[in-house]
């Protein structure tokens, strides 16, 4: 006698398999476009730190702004806060790079003023949107190119 053997035909796999790669088509996108959203708010986020911690140090130590990111940073083990590292914010920050943008800080007009850019480390794969602020606390954006005082405000 024989026996009927079940199971799937190699159509029936196909179909699925099919379906899979379809849905993943779709999904891929969205994911990558939510984690590009996701780094691009991190920034926004992480230039209102700084902002508020240029203000900070500026208040603290009667010094103006700082001259880089890093007399924002922690202090070493056992020491206490200073203008050379002012302990408001973190190492990751003060290190110039975060959450796929990197940030350039620089000093102006003898601590008076200073200005701030964040652009993707990867355009178009980290974020598409290049964001600037200075000592007014307004953050400019950009989307494909550098943004600069003249940019269009963030909503």
């Amino acid at each position: 006698m024989r026996r009927k053997h079940q199971g799937f035909s190699l159509i029936e796999l196909l179909i699925v398999v099919a379906i899979i790669l379809i849905i993943a088509a779709i999904a891929i996108p969205n994911l990558i476009r939510s984690k590009m959203s996701a780094n691009e708010a991190s920034a926004v986020a992480s230039i209102r730190s700084i902002n508020t911690a240029c203000v900070s140090y500026s208040t603290t130590y009667g010094l103006g702004y700082p001259t880089n990111l890093s007399n924002l940073g922690p202090v070493p083990a056992g020491a206490n806060a200073t203008s050379d590292s002012a302990d408001l914010i973190d190492s990751v920050l003060a290190a110039g790079s975060k959450s796929g943008y990197s940030f350039t800080y620089a000093q102006g007009n003898s601590g008076a003023t200073y200005s701030l850019t964040a652009q993707p480390t990867v355009p178009n794969t980290t974020g598409t949107r290049y964001f600037y602020t200075d000592q007014t606390g307004v953050i400019r954006q950009n989307v494909g190119a550098p943004a600069d005082p003249s940019s269009s405000p963030l909503d």
